[in-house]
């Protein structure tokens, strides 16, 4: 079993809420030793040398669509062919995990299996990525979010289309059947669909209750879309795991959210509404649009939102909607500033929901997402202090080290292209 060094480094661990100097011992695919202090290594031995740098936890996405590649309309997901999705999927992957995002919750795949598929490539070596967990598409109702058919016309897009608790239930099964490891339905609209607004609540009690009864029965986590008040509340009295957006959810909706934040985590995906707004201008949407679309007013309900949760201590986990042209791949780390400038996080508060918070949502609790002995050495080191300016974690360049499962995938030591050969 290899053993390796990282000397000479700041380190955040995820509890601390700041730096200590001090070196870190790997040994096989765990933390072995931390020091608190710098230490020489042994003649002989495998040292890295951070000339100060920060190392931390390697980041989660914990609303992951990664077969989300480039599109403008959620109907554009459907004229893809399954090959090049999944091709262009596994770029995807391997740009996340080159921005230091070291495990994915996949909140949907576009289509049945590609999720699956790029999961299992990652597992066996065959493709270079986070850890995953792959989600099925998104279930949903005729009428709601990813159903993109027309009277005329049939048309695919990202959603898996079930009426009723017996259609749901078989829907369920078929997921299952293709051993997903998250199960993601859709309670409420949303105001890029045309039918279905944000604030329209699309699926009906019992539809919510046979796919949960069928998630729970085969043990898969369950995530959720659900913008309007109603939709929270019918998520909450189910425990979902994830329950995504929360936008408009009125004081029994958070009572309701608090009362669950011991099983239950909640993600803004803001990052979608943040660069057709704030950014709007510069992504080319828009102030006209946005303002059509009213989602300057989504804009200020989620901000007022997610103070109130902060405040409640509900765990929130990052992760943007990114994918869409409007969201590239690759900005997923701006979630992280978002939480300080919009939520009002303190920028020790929005590193844990990035790290901390995110293991416990993949599983990892008690074995990831902290710089802790015993814990799994996914590990990134930092040139620069995030707890200064965490806006520094979104430039790739400034990652020194990429580090999954005890292995290094990005190297300071080198010059050149990383260990494996295949992240620069």
């Amino acid at each position: 079993m290899g053993s390796l060094l990282i000397r000479n480094t700041n380190i955040w661990d995820a509890n601390a809420g700041e730096l200590f100097a001090g070196a870190v011992e790997i040994k096989g695919n765990r933390i072995d030793k931390i020091h608190r202090k710098d230490i020489e290594a042994a003649d002989g031995a495998d040292v890295i040398d951070a000339d100060g740098k920060t190392l931390m936890p390697g980041m989660v996405e914990g609303h992951c669509h990664p077969s989300f590649v480039g599109i403008d309309t959620n109907a554009d997901l459907g004229n893809i062919g399954p090959e090049e999705h999944t091709l262009r999927t596994a770029a995807n992957i391997k740009l996340l995990f080159e921005h230091g995002f070291t495990s994915i919750f996949e909140a949907a795949s576009a289509k049945p299996m590609i999720g699956v598929v790029i999961r299992d490539a990652i597992n066996s070596g065959m493709i270079v990525g986070p850890r995953m967990l792959a989600g099925s598409p998104e279930c949903t109702t005729t009428g709601g979010l990813g159903d993109e058919r027309k009277r005329h016309m049939y048309a695919e897009s990202f959603g898996l289309v079930a009426d009723g608790p017996y259609e749901m239930r078989r829907l369920a099964r078929e997921c299952v059947r293709d051993n997903v490891d998250i199960m993601k339905i859709n309670i409420s609209g949303d105001e890029f669909v045309s039918h279905a607004k944000a604030e329209i609540t699309t699926l009906e009690e019992d539809e919510l209750a046979a796919f949960v009864s069928v998630a729970r029965n085969y043990g898969k986590k369950i995530a959720c879309h659900a913008r309007s008040s109603k939709s929270v509340k019918m998520a909450a009295r189910h425990k979902i795991d994830c329950i995504y957006h929360c936008d408009f959810a009125d004081e029994e909706a958070l009572d309701m959210l608090e009362a669950i934040k011991d099983v239950s985590f909640v993600g803004p995906a803001f990052g979608l509404v943040y660069n057709c707004t704030v950014d709007g201008e510069a992504n080319g949407f828009s102030k006209e649009l946005a303002e059509e679309m009213d989602l300057f007013r989504k804009f200020d309900a989620c901000c007022e939102t997610y103070h109130e949760i902060r405040k409640r201590g509900i765990r929130v986990v990052v992760g943007g909607d990114y994918g869409f042209n409007i969201t590239p791949m690759g900005q997923n780390a701006r979630d992280i500033e978002h939480f300080v400038k919009y939520f009002g996080y303190s920028t020790n508060e929005a590193l844990l929901c990035a790290t901390k918070v995110g293991a416990e949502l993949m599983g990892f609790a008690g074995e990831g997402g902290e710089v802790k002995e015993g814990y799994l050495a996914d590990l990134l080191l930092v040139d620069g202090n995030p707890l200064d300016d965490v806006s520094i974690l979104q430039h790739r360049e400034n990652l020194a080290m990429i580090m999954k499962d005890g292995k290094i995938y990005k190297d300071p030591r080198k010059t050149g292209r990383g260990e494996t050969g295949l992240i620069a």
